[in-house]
C-alpha cells in the first residue's frame, strides 16, 4: 500500500504536466534562445558600428556607393575586367 502511494505521489513529478521531461526540455528551449539572442546582439552592435561609421564622416558612405552602386569619382578612371569562362577556355584549348 505504500509502494502505491509513494508511485501515485511520484506520478505527477516524472510523467505528468510540468514534469522533470518539461522542465528538461524548456531549458534546452531557453539555451537555443540564448543562443540566438546573442548572436542578435551581435549583429545589432555591428549595424549600431555602421550607423555610427556612417554618421561621423564621408568615408563610409563614399565606401559604400563604392561597393553597393559601383560609383566613381569624376578623376577616376574605371577598368572591368572580365574573366574568361570554363566554357571558352575549353574550347581554345
Amino acid at each position: 500500500m505504500l509502494f502505491a502511494i509513494l508511485l501515485a505521489l511520484q506520478w505527477p513529478l516524472w510523467f505528468g504536466e510540468n514534469s522533470w521531461r518539461d522542465v528538461r526540455e524548456l531549458r534546452e528551449i531557453r539555451d537555443q534562445q540564448e543562443r540566438e539572442n546573442a548572436d542578435l546582439r551581435m549583429r545589432n552592435r555591428a549595424l549600431e558600428a555602421e550607423v555610427d561609421d556612417l554618421r561621423s564622416g564621408t568615408e563610409a558612405v563614399e565606401e559604400r556607393a563604392r561597393r553597393d552602386l559601383g560609383m566613381i569619382r569624376e578623376d577616376e578612371v574605371f577598368f572591368f575586367l572580365i574573366q574568361p569562362d570554363d566554357g571558352a577556355r575549353r574550347g581554345n584549348e
